[in-house]
């Protein structure tokens, strides 16, 4: 970043979102730039995706950037976050959002479908974390929130692997936020429900209807609502606020009895 846009870009704000180019993620990107963050878009493959999101963040009148980068591997997370600094002049939130789902029953689940899914959606959280980490402890201020699901407090036929990575993520908000109040870092999660999306097309296309009579509200969720929540969890409104996993899912984790699809 030249000197003349750090002077011209003074009291902005900067986010990297991973896995920012489509689904929730891309929505995520969307709400940050209307907020007025400037954003950088992970993705680990798919850069025409990404550029694309980039472009439409661009037209709302803030910087973004494209980088690429594995989250289940840490070097390269490191990489991406050292090319959001590089290109904004720092980092204030990192929303770890990427994840990937595999489902099958745990009978018939193998070695690879249960590490995959952790390494990308619980590794991708820990590596997203640790690539900023240094540049928040450094600033005394940071917002880190992290993507979970309401499938990590309760269980689904199918989803032991995606369940367990989700609760991990919980439990490791909760105990990363107590370590790095100290330091002004905030750390949040976000515990969606149902909202269609690639990641969950199969299972809303099988199960739809089923689904929706098991939810309070009836009715599954929009990318938008979840990202308003990640609005506030990224602004001051929310200060005060750490160590939250937020449930945006319809009423599903306060109801007994979900995780039988009918």
């Amino acid at each position: 970043m030249s000197e003349q846009n750090q002077t011209e870009g003074a009291g902005r704000r900067a986010a990297l979102v991973t896995g920012g180019s489509r689904g929730i993620g891309a929505a995520l990107s969307l709400r940050l730039a209307q907020d007025g963050f400037d954003v950088a878009v992970n993705y680990r493959s798919g850069a025409e995706a990404a550029q694309e999101t980039v472009e439409q963040l661009r037209e709302l009148g803030v910087e973004a950037i494209a980088v690429q980068g594995d989250v289940a591997d840490l070097e390269q997370m490191k990489a991406a976050a050292a090319s959001a600094i590089e290109a904004f002049g720092q980092l204030d939130v990192v929303v770890n959002n990427a994840g990937i789902s595999k489902d099958v029953l745990i009978s018939s689940m193998q070695t690879e479908d249960w590490r995959s899914v952790m390494d990308v959606n619980f590794g991708g959280v820990f590596n997203g974390t640790k690539a900023v980490l240094e540049h928040f402890m450094s600033r005394g201020t940071g917002s880190i929130i992290n993507m979970s699901s309401v499938m990590g407090e309760r269980g689904w036929v199918g989803e032991a692997n995606y369940s367990a990575s989700k609760g991990a993520i919980n439990a490791f908000t909760r105990c990363s936020a107590v370590e790095l109040a100290r330091f002004g870092i905030r750390v949040n999660a976000v515990m969606p429900g149902f909202v269609p999306t690639e990641l969950v097309e199969e299972l809303v296309a099988k199960s739809g209807a089923g689904i929706r009579r098991q939810l309070p509200m009836r009715r599954f969720g929009a990318v938008e609502q979840i990202a308003g929540v990640v609005s506030f969890l990224a602004g001051e409104d929310s200060a005060y606020m750490t160590g939250e996993c937020l449930a945006v899912d319809g009423g599903a984790a306060a109801q007994l009895g979900l995780g039988r699809p009918k």
